[in-house]
């Protein structure tokens, strides 16, 4: 490997995003940046969201914390709910941080730089917008869904299928995307997209103006984090070749390879998650379908937790090993 080190670039969004960096942050071959999603409406990060109109500090929070060399510690600090104040209830303490930061220095990229310098983050986080925009969900019945937390927990046992999403700007009639996001876009050496909800937390990302158009033109090898369950009401019923062609859609360009688990959760873990209709994704690398992309598979299931999730440091020996052929993919 040559002594330059590598440009990482990870797009997404959610649980997904901090297990992926957690891993990624102990390689010391590579430089790493994080695009994150800015349409998180849930919880904490929602009411921050809708009482002080500032953006979503969830997802950002807990990349920094998972590049942080003192993660576990700061994770159990930053994650901490308040619960005896009845204005901060339900609030942490990193989301509150954020939001103190974000109206000091009056940038919100400025207040995650702070936060990040704070922790010592490996890396870059940057907002893939730094304006306000409001999820919306298109359902093959026409109907429509407003908000990430409302599309992310369907209501009932049935839900038409999602045939698109869209960002609806609060206050202007277009929504820009964070130009440094663009920049790292291009000047990557890898790109890697998830894991994380398809609908909730990647394609919102995508479809930010010119973010599309920057994937089309990098010049870095892209590869697609497979998720390992489905979800209903998002991905139900899919299989790894319609996760793949609907991010391709998205993007407008085929990926370079494909990352995906083999090891497939015991009954006693996966029995929960099939009570909530979400399936383990099947794929079937012998089909025509995959002979003109790059397959990257192994066991990189995580066994300690009882949830079904991707083990960071699993995923992240095989992303090493990965970037050391770079001449094979």
């Amino acid at each position: 490997m040559s002594n330059l080190k590598q440009k990482i670039l990870t797009i997404g969004g959610g649980r997904g995003q901090f297990a992926l960096l957690s891993g990624l942050r102990d390689i010391e071959e590579i430089e790493i940046t994080s695009v994150v999603s800015m349409v998180d409406s849930g919880g904490s990060t929602g009411r921050l969201r809708d009482e002080l109109g500032i953006l979503p500090p969830g997802d950002v929070l807990k990349c920094i914390l998972a590049l942080s060399p003192y993660r576990d510690i700061a994770c159990k600090i930053f994650l901490k709910r308040f619960v005896s104040d009845k204005r901060l209830q339900g609030h942490n303490a990193g989301n509150m941080l954020l939001t103190m930061l974000s109206r000091y220095t009056g940038s919100f990229p400025r207040a995650l730089k702070a936060l990040a310098e704070i922790l010592e983050a490996k890396g870059t986080i940057l907002p893939v917008t730094v304006e306000k925009a409001t999820l919306v969900a298109e359902l093959t019945d026409g109907s429509r869904i407003f908000g990430e937390e409302a599309i992310d927990i369907p209501r009932g046992n049935q839900r038409e299928k999602i045939r698109n999403v869209f960002l609806v700007p609060h206050h202007s009639d277009h929504i820009s995307v964070y130009p440094p996001a663009l920049e790292a876009i291009k000047e990557a050496d890898y790109v890697l997209i998830g894991p994380g909800d398809l609908f909730t937390s990647i394609i919102p990302t995508l479809i930010v103006p010119n973010v599309k158009k920057a994937l089309q033109a990098t010049k870095g090898v892209i590869l697609y984090i497979i998720n390992i369950m489905t979800k209903f009401g998002e991905t139900h019923n899919f299989k790894a070749q319609d996760f793949v062609e609907k991010l391709e859609e998205v993007i407008g360009k085929k990926v370079d390879g494909i990352i995906y688990n083999t090891k497939k959760p015991n009954e006693e873990i996966i029995t929960p998650y099939i009570e909530q209709k979400a399936e383990f994704v099947e794929f079937d690398e012998d089909g025509e379908f995959w002979k003109t992309r790059n397959i990257f598979s192994s066991d990189l299931l995580e066994n300690s937790s009882g949830n079904i999730r991707h083990d960071s440091k699993k995923l992240a020996l095989l992303i090493k090993d990965i970037i050391s052929r770079r001449d094979k993919v």
